[in-house]
C-alpha cells in the first residue's frame, strides 16, 4: 500500500471488520472511567473490538501496532471520550456486538466527513480577506 490511510478510512475499515463479525459477542474494556489515562494505554482485552482490528492485515500494515488500548486510540485518532464511548462496558446494555460497535465507529467517520472542508487548515488568511473587505466597505462610505 503506497498511501497512508486517512483517519476516516481507518475508521471505515475498522467498522467493516467489526460488521464482518456480525452478531458475534465481543468483550469490552471494563470501567475505563475509573482507570487513570496513563494506566489505560497498556490495557488489552481478548476478543475486544481492538483485538478484531489487530487481526486485520490491512490495519496492521497501515500502522496499527497492537491490540492495546493506547495503540488503538492513537492509530484511529480517537479522543479519550470517543474511545470510552466506543470501547467501554458502560456504554452497552448486555453484550457488545460487532454490529453495534461498527455503528458507533461509522458515526465518528460520518461526523468527520460532514466537517471536512468546513474550515481550512489555517482559517486566518480567509478571515484576513474577509476583514479587509469589511474594512474597505466602511472606509469607502
Amino acid at each position: 500500500m503506497s498511501e497512508a490511510m486517512s483517519r476516516r478510512e481507518k475508521l471505515e475499515r475498522w467498522a467493516t471488520v467489526l460488521e464482518d463479525c456480525g452478531a458475534t459477542s465481543l468483550r469490552p474494556f471494563h470501567d475505563l472511567e475509573f482507570i487513570a489515562a496513563r494506566d489505560q494505554d497498556g490495557l488489552r482485552v481478548a476478543n475486544s473490538p481492538l483485538a478484531m482490528a489487530y487481526r486485520d492485515a490491512l490495519l496492521r500494515q497501515s500502522g496499527l501496532g497492537s491490540d492495546r488500548f493506547g495503540d488503538g486510540v492513537e492509530f484511529f485518532g480517537l479522543s479519550r471520550r470517543q474511545a470510552h464511548r466506543v470501547l467501554c462496558s458502560c456504554g452497552y446494555l448486555g453484550t457488545m456486538r460487532g454490529t453495534e460497535v461498527a455503528r458507533r465507529i461509522r458515526k465518528l467517520a460520518a461526523r468527520e466527513r460532514r466537517h471536512a472542508g468546513r474550515w481550512p487548515g489555517n482559517p486566518l488568511p480567509a478571515f484576513a480577506r474577509w476583514w479587509s473587505a469589511l474594512a474597505g466597505a466602511f472606509s469607502a462610505a
